[in-house]
């Protein structure tokens, strides 16, 4: 079943400033990660969702507090969207032991059991079975907890993606599937490795719902997966949602790399044009959710957040030699 998600719940000027928010806190939080890279403050390779926010938070805003949560290499953002503290998701890509995983997970493997989520991967899709995992015990265990599991077009192609969604539909557990379609697989194009049919279509293998959405538009995207939350959460099983949606950046930030000429910067000009923070703030402003003024206050509070989270990594200590031999056994 595909479900073209056009309507919009009501907002309110509080949701309204949670949303632009929690997309402003991805959106500095990663534009201070690209000059810290750029820089050398950061080492290792980095992959920024930029232009991607308003699919993660609206994706994220309808989860409560102990929903789980699966993410992929670009993942920033995902446990900022679900609520995770700044400073040790910045210490964490700086390898500090202050890191949320005590320096030893870097830019592509956070985790934060705090805020439920259960971790990030390099590998395509390799957090989906484990999303399937959390929806199980989450019905093994009786409580009305769903998992949120995202993943890219890139993984659609992969073995585990037909495994997960086939498995979560057979036991009919509470697991949201959420695709972020931006086209392409690292330099690849999606429609040069799949057949001329939506992501979406593909939830009629297995008899579940399919969403195609826009992920451009942060509250369509809640609408999709709040509507998706309450089917897991009444036990009527998996939804897979297709967030159309664009990164900006890179595949990643590679350090003067000299990149092959796959998309035009006509393409990237268009989809900057439909950029989900400033299509959110225009849409506060005409309905009078939020003024001018308090979205400038909100992005000052924001950018003070990110400045607090740098300051917090570089005050940080490098782990110890010991801390190889600590967090290897439950």
């Amino acid at each position: 079943m595909i479900v073209e998600a056009v309507g919009h719940n009501r907002l309110t000027p509080a949701l309204a400033e949670e949303m632009l928010r929690r997309m402003l806190r991805i959106r500095l939080f990663e534009e201070k990660v690209a000059d810290l890279k750029a820089s050398a403050a950061i080492t290792g390779t980095t992959h920024l969702s930029i232009g991607q926010e308003g699919a993660i938070v609206g994706a994220c805003i309808p989860l409560d507090a102990d929903d789980y949560m699966t993410g992929t290499h670009r993942s920033h953002g995902h446990p900022i969207a679900k609520g995770a503290a700044l400073g040790p998701l910045m210490a964490e890509l700086f390898g500090k032991a202050n890191g949320v995983c005590k320096g030893k997970g870097g830019s592509m493997h956070l985790a934060d059991f705090s805020i439920g989520s259960l971790g990030e991967s390099g590998i395509v899709g390799g957090l989906m079975p484990i999303a399937v995992g959390a929806g199980l015990s989450a019905r093994m265990c009786g409580t009305q907890q769903v998992c949120l599991c995202f993943f890219g077009d890139g993984a659609v192609n992969e073995g585990i993606f037909h495994e997960s969604l086939n498995l979560a539909a057979t036991w009919t557990l509470p697991v949201i599937f959420l695709c972020e379609n931006n086209s392409y697989a690292m330099f690849t194009r999606h429609g040069s490795t799949s057949p001329d049919v939506t992501i979406a279509d593909r939830a009629a293998a297995y008899a579940i719902p399919g969403v195609r959405v826009d992920g451009q538009d942060v509250v369509a995207v809640q609408d999709a997966v709040r509507e998706a939350t309450e089917r897991a959460r009444a036990g009527r099983g998996p939804t897979l949602v297709e967030a159309v949606t664009y990164r900006y950046c890179e595949h990643s930030e590679f350090g003067g790399m000299t990149l092959p000429s796959y998309r035009s910067t006509e393409e990237i000009d268009t989809w900057r044009k439909r950029d989900p923070v400033t299509l959110f703030e225009a849409r506060s402003l005409t309905s009078k959710l939020l003024s001018t003024e308090a979205i400038a206050a909100i992005r000052t509070d924001v950018a003070h957040e990110v400045a607090q989270a740098v300051a917090f990594a570089e005050a940080g200590a490098e782990p110890t030699g010991d801390a190889l031999f600590e967090d290897i056994y439950g």
